[in-house]
């Protein structure tokens, strides 16, 4: 009997709500790392926040009078969305950053062969990655703001936030499972170079309908587009629509696009993880 019990207790003490308990609390100690390394390097987070600011007053000084922009409205107002969405899909090379480095100087080693969970270096680093483009999307935010743009209303505005955030989320487990593959930081640099294809095979800036009809169709099924789209449609800035079942439901799509991403790249992440070296 008394073994009996004891086995009982052992089950329930590692149950599956004890283990995510404890996968959860090394995720927040792997992350409170890289919150400390922001304190001691600020300037990397100054640089966040700055690219995309830069690249935001480029576009719309330089290129915003040659753009006819959807509806007669001002060029930041349909610009903005845009860039929001495109400073989301930026963050995929830092996250793969991130995981190279740690891979190339023996960081994971060392968490590896601590007792933690598989998953809580991958969520440690996901979470830090997550909270880096809360703040790199405020000061785009407070960058537009301060260009005359606009959003509609409170309710749609934080709407519009949140699956921008979603979307970056899911995006963080992408760059993981890059870098996990990869394991090179040199390789980095090529993923970095394809963000911008990516982020113009899209509605950010271009209509679909302009281009040829079969890319047009893969720029309408970018999961950028949808969120670009939902954002446009929340915020309440101008957008080019469209007649797809896609572009229709592009708010629906928006949620969609990166949970369906996040299970899939969330499971391979922590498979690779599981098998480096093997």
């Amino acid at each position: 009997m008394t073994a009996v019990a004891s086995d009982l207790t052992a089950t329930a003490v590692d149950g599956p709500l004890t283990r995510l308990r404890w996968a959860l609390a090394d995720g927040w100690s792997v992350a409170r790392r890289d919150l400390i390394h922001w304190i001691a390097q600020p300037m990397t987070i100054v640089f966040g926040v700055a690219f995309p600011v830069v690249i935001t007053l480029a576009f719309g000084y330089l290129f915003g009078g040659a753009v006819d922009v959807p509806e007669g409205a001002d060029y930041f107002a349909f610009l903005m969305p845009g860039m929001y969405g495109m400073t989301m899909l930026f963050g995929l090379g830092a996250t793969m950053v991130a995981i190279t480095m740690d891979l190339s100087r023996g960081v994971t080693d060392r968490f590896r062969s601590m007792p933690m969970a598989p998953s809580a270096v991958l969520i440690g680093r996901a979470v830090a990655d997550l909270l880096n483009s809360v703040l790199v999307l405020a000061g785009l935010l407070a960058c537009g703001f301060a260009v005359g743009w606009r959003p509609a209303s409170l309710g749609g505005a934080l709407g519009a936030v949140g699956l921008l955030l979603l979307l970056r989320f899911a995006l963080l487990w992408v760059g993981m499972c890059l870098g996990l593959v990869t394991k090179d930081p040199g390789a980095v640099t090529v993923i970095q170079t394809l963000e911008f294809p990516i982020g113009f095979l899209s509605n950010a800036f271009v209509a679909p309908a302009t281009m040829p009809g079969w890319l047009g169709a893969v720029s309408e099924w970018n999961p950028l587009s949808s969120t670009v789209a939902a954002a446009r449609e929340l915020f309440g800035n101008p957008g080019w629509g469209g007649d797809s079942w896609v572009a229709q439901h592009a708010v629906t799509m928006a949620i969609v696009w990166p949970l369906a991403i996040t299970a899939v790249f969330f499971v391979l992440s922590v498979r690779l993880y599981q098998r480096l070296d093997r």
